[in-house]
Formats: C-alpha cells, structure tokens, sequence
C-alpha cells in the first residue's frame, strides 16, 4: 500500500508546484508591461480601486482581463490537444489536426472581405462557426468507410481540409491585400487588448466541455489500451469518440474565436503532462490544463517585454517553444500514448 501511494503523493505534490509556478506567472501579468506597476498598486486596484489612478486602471481593463483569458485558453488548448492525442493515437497531433486554426481563419476573413464585418464579437461569432464546421468536416470524412472512424483517416482528413483552407484563406488575401491587415491579429494570435465581455459568450461552453473532459480520464485510459480491448470490456468506443469530437471543437474553437490561431500548446503540452504522471489520463488531464494555463500566460508575460513598447504576438511566442519540440517528437519518433 505505502508503494502504490508514493507516485500518487509525488503527482499531488507535483500538481502543488506547477499551480504555484502558475500563481507566479498570473502575478507576473499583473505587474510586468509597458507601465511599470508595483505590487502594492496592484493590491490597491482590487482593495480600493480608483478610476483616477493610471496604474488601477491598467490593471482593471487590460492586465486582468488578458492573465484570465491567457488562463483560460491556454488550459483549453492544452486539453484539447491531450484529447486530439488519444483520440488519433498520434502523438504529432493536436487541435489544427481537426482544421480549426484554418476553419476559424478562412471564415473571419470572409466576414471581413465579403460581408464587411469589424466588430470583434461578429468575428469571434464567425471564427467560431468556422472552426466547427471544420471540426465536422474532417470528422464525417474520417469517419467514411468500412472501418469508419480510424486514426489514419482522421489524420489524412484533417490534414487536407487543413491545406484547403489555408489555401481558400490565401487566395482571398492576396485577391485583397487590404483585409490582410484586418485579420492580422487572427493570423498570429495575441491575448492584447481583449476583454473579458469578449470571453463570456464562448465561457460557459469551455467550462462544460473542460469539466466534462477531466471527467473521461479513467475511459480514456481504457480507450487508448485499443478499440477490440474497449469494445470487449463494454466502452461505447463510437460515443466516446463522438463525446471528445465535441470537447475539442468547443474547447479549440472557443479558443480560436476569442484569442486567434495560437499554435503548439495543443501539442508540446499533453507530452510534458505525461512526462509528470506517466499515462494516466486522470492524471494527465488536469496537468495538461494547468501547464497549458502557465505556458500561455508566460508567454503573453514574455511578448510584451520582449521588444518594448511594442508586443510580438503571442503565437509567435509559442511557436519558439512548439517548432524546437515538434522536431523534437518527429526525430524522436515518440508513440507511446
């Protein structure tokens, strides 16, 4: 008994460590930026804020709001990309596999080129609607065939909806260099001047689906042992599948439509999770979405200081970690799930 509850006290005590170091970079968010702000400042915008004070409101209505959204959408795409890995059994695979950075993008750039759309809740609506119908695209074509739904062809799938519609996306910017400018920011990716009015619509759908999916570790360990092995012991594979299909659309496709394309966490993420607590995906899940959570907001903390007073976006910043790793994985050729 007191071997089998040491890994356990290890992975307690490790989760401790990675929420701290989360609590650190939540505090650096707050504090570090163009404007140099103190601590006590920042205490003193939640403790008794004041609408005169440049420092509060810095805090208030940009640092805030940016930590909470880099919070939650890093942790999304962290679990998404776990759930894409298990579900292809691929360990290169993560949200994009699905074609939701491209769905999402073609279709903010058609509301701006052709339906003249400029509000940013009218194009989160629109990179919402397209990263879905990529989501089911990919996931009816993968499903085709006597085998139906299979990791080959959910990879091949997505990899060609993917090209299509980056090439769609493609067309139409160089058809009207001036929308480039306008979907620039959906294109790189960045956490600046959101707000959280922007994150509540799309909330409620990752809290279900964020919930629902820590709630699926112990049939995804089940899952991942093969379709044969689960079928027998009675798991509804199709549903299950079925089930993290939906996850990861609301999960990414929420992300997409409120930050942009952000790369690479989906897939650096779920490896290092598993490096901590090994396969378990009780375990595997909840790490995911802290260090998702940490990576995101370290980032975004790291962009605006990098070449101040202007900001490298934040996909940029994940793309330094993510491109090293992805080759990583492919010359290391990294399969067991």
């Amino acid at each position: 008994m007191k071997n089998r509850m040491a890994p356990k006290r290890r992975r307690v005590l490790t989760l401790f460590l990675i929420f701290f170091l989360f609590l650190l970079s939540f505090a650096s968010s707050l504090l570090f930026g163009q404007t140099p702000i103190t601590a006590g400042e920042v205490w003193k915008s939640f403790s008794a804020f004041n609408d005169e004070a440049t420092s509060h409101i810095v805090v208030q209505s940009d640092r805030l709001p940016r930590a909470v959204i880099a919070t939650v959408v890093g942790a999304s795409l962290a679990v998404a990309g776990t759930l894409m890995q298990a579900l292809t059994k691929n360990p290169m695979a993560s949200p994009s596999i699905f074609g939701i950075n491209q769905g999402a993008i073609f279709f903010v750039v058609i509301g701006v080129v052709y339906l003249s759309l400029s509000s940013l809740v009218s194009l989160m609506g629109m990179a919402f609607l397209g990263a879905a119908l990529a989501a089911a695209v990919v996931y009816v074509l993968g499903s085709l065939g006597r085998d139906g739904l299979t990791p080959v062809k959910i990879v091949l799938a997505g990899a060609a909806i993917s090209a299509l519609f980056q090439s769609y996306t493609q067309g139409i910017l160089v058809l009207d260099e001036a929308g480039l400018q306008d979907v620039m920011f959906w294109l790189a990716g960045s956490v600046s001047g959101r707000t959280l009015d922007m994150l509540l619509p799309v909330l409620p759908f990752m809290v279900i689906a964020m919930i629902t999916a820590l709630l699926l570790g112990r049939a995804i360990n089940l899952f991942i042992t093969g379709d044969d092995i689960a079928k027998g012991m009675g798991q509804k594979t199709l549903l299950l599948k079925a089930v993290i299909g939906v996850i990861v659309v609301l999960l990414a496709g929420s992300s997409v439509a409120v930050v942009g394309a952000v790369g690479f966490i989906g897939l650096v993420i779920p490896h290092v999770a598993r490096f901590f607590v090994g396969h378990d995906y009780r375990w595997v899940l909840p790490f995911s979405a802290l260090l998702g959570a940490v990576l995101l907001v370290s980032a975004d903390v790291l962009a605006r200081l990098i070449i101040m007073p202007q900001e490298v976006p934040i996909g940029v910043m994940t793309a330094l970690v993510g491109g090293p790793f992805f080759i990583y994985i492919a010359r290391r050729g990294v399969s067991n799930l």
